[in-house]
C-alpha cells in the first residue's frame, strides 16, 4: 500500500437483505460493508454479506505475501443486515488475523454476546473456539476518537476530553459521533482522516426538518460523504405503508446534508432491496438536480479520495 494511498471500495450496498440477481447487477446485491484503505490501514466499516468477499481477497494476499493481516473494524450498529456477514468472515478463523473490533454500546446485553450470538450454535455450525484469530472488542462512544498510528500498531483510543496530543503526520484518525434516529440504540457516525482529507460514513439515518444539523457539523468540509438514502419520498411518506421512524433517509435528505455540509462528493448508499438498476438511476437523476456532485455506491467500485 503507498503511504499517500486513501481509498474507499464498496464491498455491499444494500440495506435489509442481500437482493442478487439480474437486476441488481451494476450496483450489487450485497447488504454493508465499506473498506478504507489509508496508507498501510486497513478500516473494514460493516459486517454486511460484502465482507464475505472481501474475507477471500485479504485471504489471497495473505497466501501471496505472507504479511499478517491486520485490520481495524468499525461497527455502527448490530441489525443483521450489518453483521450476516461475520460469521463468513474467513480471517476470524486464521491465526494470522489481528481484527480490532470497535462499536456500539447496547442497552440490553453487551456487543460482545450479540456478535458471539451470530456466530455459534443453534444458529451457525461452528462456535467462536473455532476462531483461530487475535480479537480485540471496544466500544466507542459520541467524542471519541481513535488514532491508528503506524501498521501492526493497535489503535488508540481518546474519550471525549481527552487530548490525544501529537499526532504522527502518518497516522490515520476515526472520530465518532452517534445519531438517535435508529430504532433503537441509534447510529454511529465515523470520520476518517488521513494526510488532510476526510471520509464520514452516515448509514442508516433519517433526516429532520432542516437537516440533521449534527450530521451537518460533523461532515462538514468532507471530501467524500456516503449516506443513506433508502427510500424515495413517495415510499418514505407512504401510503399504504408509511415509513417515518424507521431510521433511513431519502435521496432529498442526503443531499440536504450534503448541501449544508459543503461536502465535495456524496454517495447514496444502503440501496433498497426493493430497487432494482434502473430505480436507482432514476433516484440518481433526481438527486442531482439538487446537489450535482452525488453518485450511487456501487458494489466493487473503488474511489480514491484526492
Amino acid at each position: 500500500m503507498g503511504k499517500d494511498k486513501f481509498t474507499i471500495t464498496f464491498w455491499g450496498v444494500r440495506g435489509g437483505y442481500p437482493m442478487p440477481g439480474p437486476t441488481t447487477v451494476k450496483y450489487g446485491g450485497n447488504t454493508t460493508c465499506i473498506e478504507v484503505v489509508a496508507g498501510d490501514q486497513r478500516i473494514i466499516i460493516d459486517c454486511g454479506t460484502g465482507l464475505i468477499k472481501l474475507g477471500h481477497k485479504m485471504m489471497q494476499e495473505h497466501f501471496a505475501t505472507g504479511r499478517p493481516i491486520h485490520a481495524t473494524m468499525l461497527l455502527t450498529h448490530t441489525h443483521h443486515d450489518h453483521t450476516q456477514g461475520l460469521p463468513f468472515f474467513v480471517p476470524t478463523r486464521h491465526p494470522a488475523s489481528t481484527l480490532h473490533i470497535f462499536g456500539p454500546m447496547l442497552v440490553t446485553e453487551s456487543l460482545e454476546d450479540v456478535l458471539d450470538r451470530a456466530m455459534s450454535p443453534p444458529v451457525f455450525p461452528l462456535g467462536k473456539e473455532e476462531l483461530a484469530s487475535q480479537r480485540f472488542l471496544e466500544y466507542v462512544l459520541t467524542g471519541d476518537t481513535l488514532v491508528l498510528p503506524e501498521w501492526g500498531a493497535p489503535p488508540e483510543q481518546y474519550h471525549l476530553g481527552h487530548d490525544p496530543g501529537a499526532i504522527p503526520p502518518d497516522a490515520v484518525t476515526i472520530d465518532v459521533n452517534h445519531g438517535y434516529h435508529h430504532p433503537k440504540s441509534g447510529i454511529l457516525f465515523f470520520r476518517i482522516a488521513y494526510h488532510g482529507r476526510k471520509v464520514v460514513i452516515a448509514t442508516d439515518t433519517e433526516g429532520y426538518i432542516g437537516g440533521d444539523r449534527k450530521l451537518i457539523g460533523f461532515a462538514r468540509g468532507a471530501d467524500l460523504l456516503v449516506h443513506d438514502a433508502e427510500y424515495t419520498e413517495e415510499e418514505y411518506l407512504g401510503p399504504p405503508l408509511i415509513r417515518q421512524g424507521w431510521g433511513h433517509s431519502t435521496w432529498r435528505m442526503a443531499t440536504e446534508v450534503a448541501e449544508a455540509a459543503g461536502v465535495k462528493l456524496l454517495a447514496l448508499t444502503h440501496h433498497n432491496p426493493a430497487h432494482n438498476d434502473e430505480a436507482l438511476e432514476r433516484m440518481l437523476a433526481q438527486a442531482q438536480t439538487r446537489f450535482h456532485y452525488t453518485i450511487l455506491a456501487r458494489e466493487g467500485e473503488t474511489i480514491e479520495v484526492k
